[in-house]
């Protein structure tokens, strides 16, 4: 197949991608940073300690509403369908690349749905835990006691959040030709048909 570029993403959505993940980022290190001491030197990167604590629930602010609107533009795309089952269960095939033994997928994969219903989950708590935690606004709407289950759902969260970002970055890395998809915002014809050829079909049949 010639490498041919296929539109993967619009300018639009590739913006609402790296304000997410950027805040993301930014969220875990300054999140680690009050987590616990020996990770204290990591508010040096945000101007100290109490500008940490400042900044750290805003960026969760800017994180949320950016996450829906990646929400909003792919969630339909992500529904789980049989052929996603049948991925699933052939993880092996998958890891020696051998597409071709595999159903046609859409867009997305069972993985990349997983991450997006994951991060969803995760992201929706930990603003919920979040705004219980946020004393400088909501410290009058909370008792101590639903402050310290908040917290302790926080960081559970937070750290599920972190590693299903690391398997993300990792697959990224790990398909080649991935990270164009988020650059330029489009793949060649034979990333496409080896693994999402349900989806090139169908960007081939657009007019």
């Amino acid at each position: 197949m010639e490498a041919k570029p296929v539109s993967r993403y619009t300018t639009a959505a590739r913006i609402n991608h790296w304000i997410t993940a950027v805040s993301l980022v930014l969220l875990a290190l300054s999140g680690l940073a009050l987590f616990h001491p020996s990770l204290f030197f990591l508010t040096g990167l945000f101007g100290g300690g109490q500008m940490t604590r400042i900044l750290h629930p805003w960026i969760g602010v800017v994180l949320a509403l950016s996450f829906a609107g990646l929400f909003i533009r792919f969630f339909t795309l992500n529904f789980w369908k049989p052929e996603d089952t049948v991925w699933m269960k052939n993880l092996g095939k998958v890891m020696d690349g051998k597409d071709e033994e595999l159903p046609e997928l859409g867009k997305y994969n069972a993985g990349q749905k997983l991450v997006f219903w994951g991060q969803s989950i995760l992201i929706l708590v930990l603003l919920g835990s979040g705004v219980v935690l946020w004393d400088v606004y909501f410290s009058d709407y909370s008792s101590v006691d639903q402050k310290r289950w908040a917290a302790l759902a926080h960081a559970l969260c937070a750290v599920a959040a972190i590693l299903i970002w690391i398997v993300h970055v990792y697959a990224v890395i790990w398909v080649k030709g991935t990270l164009r998809a988020m650059t330029r915002g489009s793949v060649t014809g034979g990333w496409a048909w080896k693994h999402h050829r349900k989806w090139f079909r169908q960007e081939v049949g657009k007019p």
